[in-house]
């Protein structure tokens, strides 16, 4: 349903609020449907909050979004999936190994997806935010 909406109504996110109310009905559908998902994403914003100078706050298109004095660096939405910002070659590089895809929307950019589906994807999700965060870190 994600991709639908992002494919056939991605249009709708620039009006206000429209996909934090989106992100938000989702959080609530996998409390019902995947609670132990939320418990997943609350283990990653921990893993982020230990990471020296880092806040989290409200995505601008729904979810949680993960900053770096102030600088996004991923985002998470209610879903799973979590959005990195690499760099192009890194992302290359990670890409072979299967496991993450190109952004779902930004394909041509240094963005990655990569979908939480069960509790081992965590450990590689906390792997690629370190990723993230450290070059960030040396901008």
């Amino acid at each position: 349903m994600f991709s639908f909406v992002v494919k056939r109504a991605g249009f709708l996110k620039d009006i206000p609020l429209v996909a934090i109310i989106f992100d938000s009905l989702m959080r609530f559908w996998m409390l019902v449907t995947k609670p132990e998902l939320l418990d997943w994403i609350d283990e990653l914003e921990e893993d982020v909050t230990r990471m020296p100078e880092t806040t989290i706050g409200i995505h601008k298109y729904g979810g949680t979004q993960f900053n770096y004095k102030g600088r996004e660096f991923a985002h998470v939405h209610s879903n799973g999936l979590l959005d990195i910002l690499l760099n192009k070659q890194l992302k290359q590089s990670l890409m072979l190994e299967g496991k993450i895809k190109d952004h779902h929307v930004y394909k041509n950019s240094g963005w990655v997806s990569f979908h939480l589906h069960n509790k081992q994807d965590v450990s590689y999700a906390c792997y690629l935010l370190n990723i993230a965060y450290d070059r960030t870190k040396q901008k």
